[in-house]
């Protein structure tokens, strides 16, 4: 019986290693061994520089992995919940729509990119501030045009069971620390995957320079913390993270020979791009040598209509009363309202015939 994966959240990882390691290897129904370090047969020596709990490398195409170490210890997942966040919200948010942040979307704690409250600002201007400079502040205003944070955290859920990243729980949209909100090496992995096959998600998470709307309507230019888009050849993003208490989080992608490569890695010291090179340059290494996988990255459930329930989440309006597609009445098909006014009508004169029964019964006149 596989150790329930809340249980090991509970227990460090080097005490995992230990305590797992020494035996017999775990049964795990996923593809990745649950504790301790496996590599392809016959790949290059791993980097001996790694620092994180837990990481992993694989194709993104295929899904195959390369390695691994503790691929489902469960960890703070840091600021790389906001891919998680933006898999749910970027079918369900029309980008050309704006959505205006209140007082408490901007007044969050950790990394805010500087929206100002009250002012319209496109979506996609938001994703953008999402997901290049991490703002806590566009997490918040997104979440808001969907409901609320609550909201957003249920559509996240959703969708984290939907491409099976099942040991993955989120309570906000900004992945700032939070009881109970955890994720894994290989749900990370999962989940940038299934991101990476959103066409405005990878435009976002590429783009080195860009703007947004700031104070008194002028630009206000930002730029991606991506280190690896500035100094790795071939690499098309995703998104870091960082708390005190998760470490530094990352899901990365490149691209060299053909092959993309996407890596995972949680609870790293804080320099943690050079151990990021490292591993993708592994990685091509490996499948260069053409190594036998360890295991393959689950698909999304029911792959094959993934299509059609995009365009169903997109037909989604959003919810907050601040975005401008939002319209405060919805008007009622015309049957509808045809069929209330008709129930209304026969409800008032019931109710004057009940009238007149009761005063023609008191004074004598005839009933009718």
């Amino acid at each position: 019986m596989r150790t329930p994966p809340r249980l090991l959240a509970l227990l460090p990882a080097a005490l995992l290693t230990v305590a797992l390691g020494a035996g017999p290897a775990v049964a795990d129904e996923r593809p990745v061994p649950g504790a301790g370090t496996v590599a392809a047969a016959g790949a290059p020596p791993l980097p001996t520089t790694l620092t994180g709990t837990s990481w992993l490398v694989a194709d993104m195409d295929t899904g195959e992995i390369l390695a691994a170490k503790d691929a489902h210890h469960r960890l703070l997942p840091a600021s790389t919940l906001k891919v998680l966040t933006s898999l749910a919200l970027i079918p369900r948010l029309d980008k050309y729509a704006t959505a205006a942040p209140t007082f408490n979307d901007v007044n969050v704690d950790g990394s805010r990119v500087g929206l100002v409250e009250k002012v319209n600002y496109p979506i996609y201007q938001l994703f953008r501030a999402l997901l290049m400079t991490s703002g806590n502040d566009a997490a918040n205003t997104l979440a808001s045009a969907v409901g609320g944070q609550a909201a957003a955290a249920r559509l996240m859920n959703d969708e984290a069971r939907r491409v099976r990243a099942d040991d993955t729980y989120a309570v906000n949209p900004s992945g700032l620390d939070a009881p109970g909100q955890l994720s894994t090496a290989y749900d990370l992995a999962l989940i940038g995957r299934a991101a990476m096959k959103l066409p405005d998600f990878r435009d976002y998470v590429k783009t080195k320079n860009s703007s947004i709307i700031g104070k008194m309507g002028k630009p206000l230019a930002i730029a991606t913390h991506d280190k690896l888009l500035w100094n790795y050849d071939g690499a098309i993003g995703i998104k870091n993270g960082y708390t005190a208490a998760a470490g530094a989080t990352y899901i990365g992608a490149a691209t060299r020979g053909g092959h993309t490569l996407i890596v995972t890695e949680m609870h790293a010291q804080p320099r943690i791009w050079p151990e990021l090179v490292a591993l993708l340059d592994w990685g091509f290494a490996a499948q260069k040598a053409g190594v036998t996988p360890i295991g393959r990255l689950q698909d999304p459930v029911d792959v094959t209509r993934q299509a059609d329930g995009a365009a169903q989440r997109a037909r989604i309006q959003p919810a907050a009363a601040h975005t401008t597609n939002r319209q405060d009445v919805v008007p009622l098909p015309l049957t509808v309202a045809a069929a209330g006014l008709l129930a209304a009508a026969a409800t008032v004169v019931r109710r004057r015939r009940a009238r007149r029964s009761r005063r023609s019964h008191r004074i004598g006149l005839p009933r009718f």
